[in-house]
């Protein structure tokens, strides 16, 4: 159990830090200026170190240390990691969250609907799907898990469509943790969705920031790869919001496929490696 689980955080930190150097690139241009990003290299739009991931994995590290702080009622404990992260000036923040952060009034909940209400009801990003694959690792029950993911969802995103994403993908991530195959496990949850599809071609949509297009994506990449490295690098060439598709589907493949099967080129290469295994063996402990 605990390899899936250091699997699942390393698989997501790795897209990120893969895809942090196309994000909001074409895939024409990546190909101009790359030729195809294999490995992890940094740069980008933020300039990010070698190694350096950005708010996609820090958003699931704050949302684990809300979990360890307090795993019987978490989300006060959730948001104030949410807001020391926003005081550290991150580069890389979701208009959604930002706009969160800025309204802010005491109320995470409330205070997405405020904002929900000030995008004209565009409020279905994908900020909280890349962030709650902690609480399947946490916890068992399945019905606790929904609870708690919809909520996390809320937080942030007021929309239906970003809470209905997250449910799915922990769904499938849960199924992962008690052994299914990754592939029986995304399609007997897709079932009946609004993503049911063989995904034998690429979506008819760009990967971006909007959660069905990213959600689409990442099923995508996962019913056609067969490894982590395919997964990851596939997502980050496709440019867009490159690293957040590729760390949301790098998630579930990093748990399927566990830490000893992830190539050390990419695990040793993460700044946040040693922070990653301890989280990881905490939230082990918590679910057991």
């Amino acid at each position: 159990m605990l390899d899936k689980i250091q699997g699942g955080l390393f698989g997501l930190a790795i897209g990120d830090a893969l895809g942090a150097t196309t994000e909001f690139m074409t895939k024409e241009e990546i190909e101009n200026e790359y030729g195809r990003v294999t490995e992890i290299v940094g740069g980008g739009i933020w300039g990010v170190e070698k190694g350096e991931t950005t708010d996609d994995t820090a958003m699931t590290l704050a949302v684990a240390r809300g979990i360890l702080e307090n795993w019987v009622d978490p989300f006060e404990e959730i948001g104030k990691q949410f807001l020391d992260w926003y005081d550290t000036d991150p580069v890389d923040v979701g208009i959604t969250i930002r706009t969160v952060f800025e309204y802010y009034d005491g109320d995470w909940f409330q205070t997405a609907k405020k904002v929900h209400d000030f995008l004209d009801g565009k409020s279905a990003g994908n900020g909280t799907l890349m962030r709650c694959l902690p609480i399947a690792l946490a916890y068992t029950d399945p019905s606790k898990i929904e609870e708690l993911t919809i909520a996390l969802s809320k937080m942030t995103h007021y929309d239906d469509e970003a809470a209905e994403a997250c449910v799915i993908y922990n769904r499938i991530a849960r199924q992962l943790l008690e052994g299914e195959f990754l592939y029986s496990a995304i399609h007997s949850e897709i079932k009946n969705t609004r993503y049911e599809s063989d995904y034998a071609n690429e979506p008819n949509c760009p990967p971006d920031g909007y959660v069905v297009h990213t959600m689409k994506w990442v099923l995508y990449w996962l019913l056609n790869s067969a490894t982590l490295e395919e997964v990851v690098v596939g997502a980050t060439n496709m440019g867009h919001d490159s690293d957040t598709v590729a760390a949301i589907a790098g998630g579930l493949k990093g748990l399927e496929v566990g830490y000893e099967n992830i190539p050390a080129k990419f695990s040793h290469t993460l700044i946040d490696e040693p922070l990653l295994k301890e989280y990881a063996k905490l939230l082990n402990e918590i679910r057991s």
